[in-house]
């Protein structure tokens, strides 16, 4: 079974490369806006089953099998999705700031047999922000194509009090879960080699 990562993540690259497995990247390219009233772990079920799905259609072969990927911080039910521009950034920096969040992470693996998937929840504790820090923070590359406006594997990591769940979740791909969907489905990992 070959693999293909519907994704342009180089930390979902890096990631998935930790299971050894062979994959070549895709990215979809779809509409990510939440439906209204679309709770959190609906919306990132339904954007890994889109993005599986369209870049599926264009591997017809049943040699193939598709895993997508789609993260997002949430704060009291409100989904925190990238930052905008500056002040969007701020904003949600200012907001995790001294709280705990949760990170969602859905996967889903589309091949000859259906899409089958999983959701993920950790919860992340910020230290207390000020906000020279996150004008700080913003002034670099790092917040800027991540939700939540933060990335835990890089210098928003410091941010972090604690976490609760598994921490390659929050970096965008959690690894027990995405081998064991691999695993169940027919694609080797070099743990099953």
């Amino acid at each position: 079974m070959r693999l293909i990562l519907a994704s342009a993540s180089p930390r979902r690259s890096e990631l998935l490369r930790q299971l050894g497995v062979g994959f070549q990247c895709d990215p979809a390219d779809i509409d990510e806006s939440p439906r209204p009233g679309e709770q959190p772990e609906d919306y990132v079920a339904r954007m890994a089953r889109e993005k599986a799905e369209a870049v599926s259609v264009r591997y017809t072969d049943p040699g193939f099998a598709v895993l997508a990927a789609d993260t997002t911080v949430v704060m009291a039910g409100e989904i925190l999705g990238k930052p905008r521009d500056h002040f969007h950034g701020l904003s949600m920096l200012e907001r995790l700031s001294g709280r705990t969040h949760s990170v969602f992470t859905a996967i889903c693996l589309a091949g000859p047999d259906g899409a089958r998937g999983d959701v993920v929840a950790t919860r992340v504790s910020f230290l207390p922000l000020t906000r020279r820090v996150c004008e700080a923070y913003l002034a670099t590359e790092e917040p800027w194509d991540k939700a939540g406006a933060y990335a835990i594997q890089g210098l928003g990591g410091a941010f972090v009090r604690s976490i609760e769940g598994s921490y390659s979740n929050v970096v965008g791909l959690p690894l027990s879960e995405t081998w064991q969907l691999l695993a169940a489905n027919g694609v080797p990992t070099v743990l099953e080699r």
